[in-house]
């Protein structure tokens, strides 16, 4: 089959498109590099059944050139990290909205197969957990800038439903909860790799608010497993997952197992989100993903606990 990746050299879209060579298929990716790294496709970019574009998904002229040659996309690119969020308000809200309307438009035009990636962002700040795919959404106000990036997220899946309602376009939207893996980068915000790199430097492990929040992390290959699943399942379409795990800890008890796990001298300190973020900044006290509709669908069930997840980190990260 021919694929589109876009985002496809960023931390989830290199594993996807690695996995996807590796499963016999032609693939092809576009990144404009504002997260992505070329490093992320350093270990496949000769293969032979692997192209590359430098360019943003903005540019319906290229992004028409190249739906036109492809069976299915997996529209990965997008604005992500908290801090990139809030230092670049319009350029996100463009490239989620905007870009992602070009792919849905594209994709009905040459009956291309999508799926759609969303974020555990939809959901807010409620306090209901787990989060259920029809659960409502609680938003703070407009001068939040994060809000933005969940208000951006949520076009786009209303948009991706109108497109399967209305004209039939076979898609899936996946809402992922906190990937993390091999080659993700600490740089916009992402708690794990962020927390490692500090451990392993005997740097100090800053941790925004009280660090009581409690996260889910799930290892990026159970979601690109996850994701080709829910691509060949027919029954998938026109469909919302979520994508995740439900093994929970706080933040201030994942600083504790990573330094730990380091042999780390690093001391823990505390920031404000003020500080580390904008005056107003809001997050959740609690999110985890409610898993039974993806496990219905596609029997989808995590491999990897949380400790084999961050040892196989260290690991790549002291490498």
């Amino acid at each position: 089959m021919n694929i589109l990746i876009t985002g496809g050299a960023g931390f989830i879209g290199s594993h996807l498109a690695e996995r996807l060579l590796n499963d016999g298929h032609i693939v092809h990716i576009i990144d404009n590099l504002s997260t992505g790294r070329l490093e992320n496709i350093e270990t496949f970019k000769d293969h032979p059944k692997f192209s590359y574009t430098i360019g943003t998904i903005l540019n319906r002229e290229l992004m028409d050139k190249l739906i036109s040659k492809v069976d299915q996309v997996f529209h990965l690119a997008a604005a992500v990290g908290v801090k990139y969020i809030i230092e670049n308000p319009l350029l996100s809200l463009k490239t989620n909205i905007v870009g992602t309307d070009h792919v849905l438009e594209l994709c009905n035009k040459y009956k291309a197969k999508v799926l759609i990636t969303s974020t555990s962002e939809i959901y807010g700040k409620s306090e209901k957990v787990p989060f259920g795919e029809q659960d409502d959404r609680l938003l703070g106000s407009t001068h939040i800038s994060r809000w933005g990036y969940s208000c951006s997220k949520a076009i786009d899946e209303f948009m991706a439903l109108a497109f399967h309602r209305e004209k039939k376009l076979p898609v899936v939207i996946v809402r992922c909860f906190n990937t993390v893996g091999p080659r993700q980068t600490g740089q916009y915000g992402m708690v794990v790799p962020k927390f490692i790199k500090a451990a392993l430097l005997d740097q100090p492990i800053v941790i925004y608010g009280t660090g009581k929040q409690t996260r889910c992390f799930a290892d990026v290959s159970d979601v690109v497993d996850a994701f080709l699943k829910l691509m060949a399942d027919k029954k998938c379409e026109g469909e919302i997952f979520n994508v995740g795990t439900t093994e929970s800890i706080s933040i201030e008890d994942l600083a504790l197992k990573i330094k730990e796990k380091c042999g780390s001298k690093s001391k823990i300190e505390y920031m404000s989100y003020e500080d580390a973020f904008e005056d107003g900044f809001e997050d959740m006290m609690n999110r985890m993903p409610a898993l039974d509709k993806i496990k219905e669908y596609i029997g989808y069930e995590p491999r990897y606990k949380l400790d084999d997840i961050i040892d196989r980190m260290i690991d790549y990260y002291e490498k």
